[in-house]
């Protein structure tokens, strides 16, 4: 509140020397309003003018700010918040800054530096990678079996020991938006040797060159539009014990076989079972026979000039691995073709025991039918093959 009123108070006193309307004297350099905005002070001066008879003070400005200041004192003397003993002893002005002004020393050049060129942005080198497509898996194993049996053994029998090794390569290509490729190679071979044969020291017992390639185009979910290709040969001529003869040999035969059709993608039981189901309604079987002395053994019309037979039907694989525990995996393969006047059908079971990392113990057994070679007497057109094994594995 006191501060309120002493502003009144300073507007009341320009007011006063506002009205007065003299002119101000030359030279002045407004001194004499600094009493109206300092901080409200007893001034000695203000009441020797006022009680002085003859004032020789010609200044009308000045004598205005006196009476106004003496109005103050006499009405209101608790708005004076100082004395002029008190402000003399606080200091006085600086003369210095008061008669002579301060000029600020300006240098001026010709052309001012340029400003360095800075980049908005600094260039930051992008790296795109093109997303690989394409995954790559195998597996190998190399095992051994060994058989022995006395002399008088009470059942008969002989000793045999066998070597088998596989490896299976895939390389598969998967857009993950429509399209996929399938590649896998799948190579077995083993020998055995029998003390009975007297003409062998070994002989194959697992002979195997099998491609399968699925070119698919999503339809539905798991459902592709599969163009399928299989091919399948052997390393080396197959023989019987005590027995000149050779049964088959290298691209004898060679089956190729395309079909056409839909191909499903399993996955089941939290995915332990996976694999696919091919359906090719569509199919052409051509098989290939170089010895000619082979032919008629797999269907073939023996004729000098003639290697090979072409069959039209449907055809059916189905490529599965079911994962039964930690140390148990069942890998199957069915595969069926028929063109209607002759059939074949194969049937792969290979269950896998780990008896740790690199080791592992195998029981295969493939029951197979065709009825283009010739009929047998106790199982017909069927055939059955079975081994078991122990060795070194390997996935990759």
């Amino acid at each position: 509140m006191q501060a309120v009123m002493r502003k009144l108070a300073l507007f009341i006193v320009a007011a006063s020397a506002l009205s007065v309307g003299a002119a101000e004297p030359q030279g002045s350099n407004n001194a004499l309003y600094y009493r109206l905005f300092s901080p409200l002070t007893f001034y000695h001066n203000v009441a020797s003018h006022q009680l002085n008879i003859n004032s020789d003070d010609p200044d009308e400005v000045s004598q205005a700010i006196d009476q106004a200041l003496m109005h103050v004192y006499l009405n209101r003397p608790d708005l004076v918040a100082f004395t002029e003993t008190e402000r003399q002893e606080a200091g006085t002005l600086r003369q210095d800054i008061m008669e002579t002004p301060v000029m600020q020393t300006v240098e001026m050049v010709e052309q001012a530096a340029p400003m360095p060129e800075v980049p908005e942005a600094e260039p930051v080198e992008v790296v795109v990678e093109k997303p690989n497509f394409w995954k790559y898996k195998g597996d190998g194993y190399l095992q051994f079996m060994q058989n022995y049996v006395s002399g008088n053994w009470y059942k008969g029998g002989e000793s045999n020991q066998a070597a088998v090794g596989s490896l299976t390569l895939e390389a598969n290509y998967d857009n993950k938006s429509k399209w996929k490729w399938d590649n896998k190679l799948e190579m077995k071979l083993g020998f055995q040797t029998s003390p009975s044969d007297t003409l062998h020291k070994f002989k194959t017992n697992e002979d195997l060159i099998r491609y399968t390639g699925k070119i698919g185009l999503q339809a539905a979910n798991r459902w592709y539009y599969t163009l399928q290709m299989l091919a399948y040969t052997q390393f080396y001529h197959g023989v019987k014990s005590n027995n000149e003869k050779i049964f088959s040999d290298f691209m004898s035969p060679f089956n190729l076989s395309v079909g056409l059709g839909m191909d499903y993608k399993v996955e089941a039981f939290n995915k332990k079972l996976t694999g696919t189901i091919n359906m090719s309604p569509l199919a052409v079987n051509y098989r290939y026979v170089d010895r000619t002395d082979l032919a008629q053994s797999f269907g073939v019309k023996t004729d000098r000039h003639t290697h090979s037979l072409t069959d039209f039907g449907s055809q059916l694989t189905a490529s599965l691995t079911w994962q039964l525990n930690d140390v148990v995996v069942w890998k199957t393969r069915l595969y069926g073709f028929s063109s209607y006047h002759r059939s074949e059908l194969e049937w792969e079971n290979t269950f896998t025991l780990k008896v740790s990392k690199y080791i592992s113990a195998n029981l295969f057994l493939f029951p197979r039918f065709d009825d283009a070679n010739n009929r047998d007497e106790d199982l017909g057109y069927w055939q059955f093959k079975e081994y078991s094994s122990l060795g070194f594995s390997y996935n990759f």
